[in-house]
């Protein structure tokens, strides 16, 4: 803090975001969103991608300013843009639910899933898989559901071990082996074409 804040002061963009991360999460000091939200904010209005993903958190979440999901898409928009891997799974997520002054858009769900699913995102592939095992915007594929749960049940994402779980009851035993099939090669190839756009 004694070293970050004036450079912060002097309006170095990635101090600032990292004095944003410190007060969102109490780290070293005390949490203070509001705190957050001033670093993420001029961060951000410098063009730092990552404040500019936070800072959409903290609209989405109302952490420190009044809940706006138009303002946090604005910003999440911004991030994507720039690659930051966070933003399209909370694209895909507010573009799936709706509601909180955006309206609810499968093709654009799907659309934000997928490009995050494409760049290794575990939440993306488990968006993948929710969207598919439920039909939401997509022709209900269990096959495909089983292989995006699988790919995230690698990386760790403990919500598509859930979905995979509840898949294999409905599964048979040949539509298992080729989500299976389908999940090492598509791990294999790094995801590239994996994950095909409307």
């Amino acid at each position: 803090m004694e070293e970050w804040r004036p450079l912060a002061e002097q309006g170095d963009a990635a101090t600032q975001f990292y004095l944003g991360v410190m007060y969102s999460k109490g780290k070293g000091v005390v949490q203070d969103y509001q705190e957050a939200v001033k670093w993420y904010r001029v961060s951000a209005e410098q063009g730092h991608a990552t404040a500019q993903s936070n800072l959409g958190q903290m609209y989405a979440k109302g952490n420190g300013v009044v809940q706006d999901y138009k303002e946090a898409d604005r910003l999440w928009r911004l991030a994507a843009n720039k690659k930051v891997i966070g933003s399209y799974a909370n694209l895909g997520r507010i573009y799936l639910t709706g509601g909180h002054g955006i309206i609810q858009n499968y093709y654009e769900s799907f659309k934000w899933y997928g490009i995050g699913a494409a760049q290794g995102s575990a939440t993306s592939q488990y968006g993948l898989g929710y969207m598919y095992a439920n039909g939401f915007g997509v022709i209900k594929d269990y096959v495909l559901a089983h292989m995006w749960f699988n790919i995230a049940v690698s990386q760790g994402n403990d919500q598509a071990q859930s979905g995979l779980d509840n898949l294999l009851k409905l599964m048979t035993a040949t539509q298992i082996e080729e989500a299976q099939r389908l999940a090492r090669e598509c791990q294999r190839k790094e995801y590239k074409g994996c994950w095909t756009p409307y």
